[in-house]
């Protein structure tokens, strides 16, 4: 994946966010949890894109799967 293709992904995610923030009325509570999940889901996207967690397929509880 480009470089060019990662910053206009997090770009539409960042408007994306924005606009729920701003127009949807929610609990300050619910927005900061839906805030906190977006910015974990993006950071480990961009883990993924960049091969440093790339199989999420093999983690298992104690190792057994």
């Amino acid at each position: 994946m480009s470089l060019v293709s990662l910053i206009v992904v997090l770009v539409v995610v960042g408007v994306i966010l924005y606009l729920i923030n701003r127009f949807i009325p929610m609990d300050k509570k619910i927005k900061s949890i839906l805030n906190i999940v977006v910015v974990i889901l993006v950071i480990l996207w961009l883990l993924n894109a960049f091969g440093l967690f790339s199989n999420t397929t093999t983690i298992g509880i104690g190792g057994m799967l």
